[in-house]
């Protein structure tokens, strides 16, 4: 089987490097010919060229590039596909994706590996990035199962967890568990740069420790990333954020009451609902459910 892959950065370049292992014959597309010679040269791909003419005998594309371009791509890509090529992405927003793709493409499957580093491009591709991770995929009525078949079946060769939901399901769920937390990160990190008196700010970052850096980590990520987050899954990150500021309201009334009783509750809930939330992303479960989308992050 011929796999294509649009777009050679992280994910597309780790997808490369296990699809490869795994036998599959790998064809890269980059816009990059710098990023094309480092493919070629790591051994990444079989094949590889700045032209989507390449991809015309894939049997499986997988567009790997940035929310904005998946749409795009497809329509530059759809000449040189046979009627039956299966088409998927790997964005972190279903919706808008899903709807205006599959008008384009029948055999499209929206997909989300949900696994990934902080670092970014080519350099930073690597085996088994996908092994343990969640993998959503969000068919619609319309989507042949024949497709969804073929594509489970890959993600599940890579030892990715698969998990079925609709799109609209899907970016709910990732607005709580990832677009949320960037916003919460920024605005914590943002918080930080209003303080005025510098000596404080400046005691502040040099006594800042593990915990802090946990908590701002996701915020100090790619800035285009948070920002096409928030552009294409508009809707569900306003809802998130309006919940999460309506917890905060209720925190910052408890405390002003010194409430101490009810915040020591809401306490104790938030760290019992960690500890099932990580058991749930730590546990490789091989008989997960496919009507729902289960906690789980990056």
């Amino acid at each position: 089987m011929k796999i294509g892959i649009v777009g050679l950065g992280l994910i597309g370049g780790s997808l490369a490097l296990d699809l490869r292992r795994r036998g599959f014959e790998v064809l890269g597309v980059s816009r990059q010919s710098s990023t094309c010679e480092i493919a070629k040269t790591r051994g990444i791909v079989d094949q590889v060229g700045v032209s989507l003419k390449l991809l015309s005998g894939a049997d499986i594309v997988f567009i790997c590039t940035p929310i904005s371009k998946i749409a795009p791509t497809l329509k530059k890509l759809i000449p040189y596909l046979s009627g039956e090529t299966i088409v998927t992405d790997v964005g972190s927003v279903k919706m808008p994706i899903v709807q205006e793709c599959s008008t384009l493409w029948s055999h499209f499957v929206g997909g989300h590996p949900m696994a990934g580093t902080a670092k970014q491009g080519i350099e930073a591709a690597q085996q088994d990035l996908f092994a343990g991770a969640p993998y959503v995929l969000t068919p619609t009525p319309s989507t042949p199962s024949t497709a969804v078949k073929q594509v489970e079946e890959i993600a599940h060769s890579l030892g990715s967890r698969i998990y079925y939901s609709t799109p609209e399901e899907h970016d709910g769920a990732v607005a709580l568990i990832s677009h949320l937390p960037v916003m919460v990160s920024a605005s914590l990190l943002h918080t930080c740069l209003q303080e005025r008196n510098s000596i404080v700010l400046d005691l502040a970052q040099k006594l800042a420790s593990s915990g802090f850096r946990d908590t701002t980590r996701v915020g100090s990520g790619n800035p285009e990333l948070g920002a096409m987050m928030a552009r294409y899954n508009k809707g569900e990150l306003l809802s998130s954020l309006m919940k999460y500021r309506n917890s905060l309201d209720m925190i910052i009334e408890v405390i002003e009451t010194e409430d101490w009783d009810t915040l020591e509750q809401i306490l104790e809930s938030t760290k019992r609902f960690h500890a099932v939330s990580r058991r749930d992303t730590e546990r490789v479960d091989k008989n997960a459910p496919k009507d729902g989308l289960l906690p789980g992050g990056y």
